[in-house]
């Protein structure tokens, strides 16, 4: 994992892609080189390790570009270049796996052997496969594989199928109907409860979330009316939209997350490149752009290091392998941290009572919670911090679930100024056990 390797501060960069020998040589067998109306860039590591140390780019998550290959024989090849990579380069690569569909029984052999075997760090799923899109029924056996290995999902979109070519000739898919295509992917998803329904999955929407700030009202709003004429059932909104995080490759801005912050939360917010599909150059500047308006902007600012690499590792190290599977972390061992949080001083009275709350109910109905304790610089009342003990990792996944704990989180994003999550590590396991052995 990225902490493990020792690397703590480089952007991390969730949206690159791998390009393999066997893949364009499939592509060109099958005549299907330009199925995406834009030709395949050249890739290869050095040149994506050069533009990474010139940006400032710590580690970067490959996935396999589109289109599909119609070999599983070829998906297999590029899991495994893709997890040699990251192993001869320790720390600056991920990858998340793709799988052979629309063969749901090939993609389900395939996840567990890139996510068992491989050690993938999450899986990559088109927003469709020859017509199969995200959100169908015969789906959801994968989706529970995905879900018990509490795995990490990066989408991307793909041609839509089928589709009038018509539609590419004057306005390149790229351009729009990509933005479409991952619209209305994650709507099937959502409007099926999948997201809310396999939960400990956890699903990267890419080019800055596409429609779905316009999109996900307008679903809301209609959902009466469709329920009344019974084309859809009940859809849990909040639940699934808590599982979706958004990458910022594309045309990122001050305007596009504050847009995107009317339907998630900072920590949802991911740094992405689209490396090598954008000249080096101008992916460079971009990052620069995002990174000065990041300093810049008031609302924003408090974010900065959590949009480029917090988030992203937080999500990695919790989540992209079985607790099982983690190195030196087993799944019983504690979480300790201390939050360490500064508040704008005209909501600390009112912060201060959300804290309150959220760690009493916490304590109270969580066994899983061994201490939230909050204490109050005296020199500046402003600054809070919070000792923070879970018995598990798994006990701390589940408290970021509880209605509680989401109250809070929502209720006090426009109330913090700044907010830091370190984990700790125990230099001495064994005299903390006899610590909460002395309590009882």
């Amino acid at each position: 994992m990225i902490a493990a390797n020792g690397f703590a501060q480089g952007v991390i960069d969730v949206h690159s892609h791998i390009i393999t020998p066997e893949f364009v040589s499939a592509l060109e067998t099958e005549g299907r080189v330009m199925d995406e109306g834009f030709p395949l860039p050249k890739y290869n590591v050095e040149n994506h390790l050069r533009w990474m140390d010139e940006a400032g780019v710590e580690t970067s998550v490959l996935t396999l570009a589109a289109p599909q290959p119609s070999s599983a024989e070829v998906v297999r090849q590029t899991n495994e270049t893709a997890a040699r990579i990251k192993k001869e380069h320790p720390g600056r690569f991920l990858f998340c796996a793709a799988l052979p569909l629309p063969d749901v029984s090939k993609a389900i052999e395939e996840a567990k052997f890139a996510l068992d075997v491989l050690k993938a760090d999450g899986i990559k799923l088109a927003t469709n496969v020859n017509g199969q899109y995200l959100g169908a029924p015969e789906l959801d056996t994968l989706f529970s594989v995905l879900n018990e290995r509490k795995a990490i999902v990066i989408l991307h979109p793909h041609r839509p199928e089928p589709v009038n070519k018509q539609v590419m000739q004057q306005t390149p898919l790229a351009m729009q109907e990509y933005l479409s295509e991952t619209t209305r992917a994650v709507s099937n998803m959502i409007s099926r409860n999948v997201l809310a329904r396999y939960n400990d999955i956890k699903v990267v929407v890419p080019h800055c979330g596409a429609y779905l700030p316009l999109a996900i009202p307008r679903m809301k709003s209609l959902t009466p009316v469709m329920q009344t004429n019974k084309m859809v059932g009940e859809i849990d909104y909040e639940a699934n939209l808590r599982t979706l995080y958004y990458d910022l490759a594309g045309a990122h801005s001050p305007e596009v997350i504050h847009m995107l912050l009317t339907i998630t939360t900072p920590d949802h917010l991911l740094y992405g490149s689209d490396y090598p599909y954008v000249a080096p150059q101008v992916l460079t500047q971009s990052l620069a752009r995002m990174k000065d308006y990041l300093s810049k902007e008031p609302d924003l600012a408090p974010f900065k290091e959590m949009i480029l690499w917090k988030n992203a590792q937080s999500l990695t190290q919790s989540l992209s392998t079985p607790l099982h599977h983690r190195e030196g972390q087993g799944g019983g061992s504690l979480i300790v941290r201390i939050a360490e949080i500064e508040v704008y001083p005209q909501y600390l009275q009112e912060y201060l009572a959300f804290a309150n709350e959220v760690d009493r109910l916490s304590i109270e109905r969580e066994p899983g919670v061994i201490c939230l304790y909050p204490m109050q610089s005296a020199e500046d009342s402003t600054k809070i911090r919070i000792l923070e003990i879970y018995a598990s990792d798994e006990a701390y996944q589940q408290h970021l679930k509880t209605e509680h704990f989401q109250k809070y989180k929502q209720g006090t994003l426009h109330m913090v100024k700044d907010l830091k999550l370190p984990t700790m590590k125990p230099l001495d396991p064994e005299t903390m056990k006899l610590i909460f052995k002395k309590q009882r």
